[in-house]
């Protein structure tokens, strides 16, 4: 299975390139797919590489998501019957 994750972008670095933020972990990526984005844009990233532009409401309902998943892996007494 594969995962892209919304990431904010927070460095545009040399041509089509970007320093985004994935919950707190900055990381390089490659802007090659993906035209007109600016700092504070957010992206879906897989593998290294930005696929699209999303939505700032899209990516935070996104985020919000794999935080509550993450919560619940944390916690699995509080899973559903």
């Amino acid at each position: 299975m594969c995962l892209a994750i919304p990431a904010r972008i927070e460095q545009l670095t040399d041509q089509d390139r970007a320093i985004v933020n994935l919950g707190g972990v900055r990381k390089e990526i490659s802007l090659a797919l993906v035209d007109d984005v600016a700092v504070g844009d957010y992206v879906i990233v897989h593998v290294g590489y930005a696929l699209q532009k999303l939505d700032e409401e899209e990516a935070e309902r996104t985020l919000a998501l794999f935080a509550e998943l993450s919560a619940m892996n944390e916690s699995p007494d509080d899973l559903p019957a």
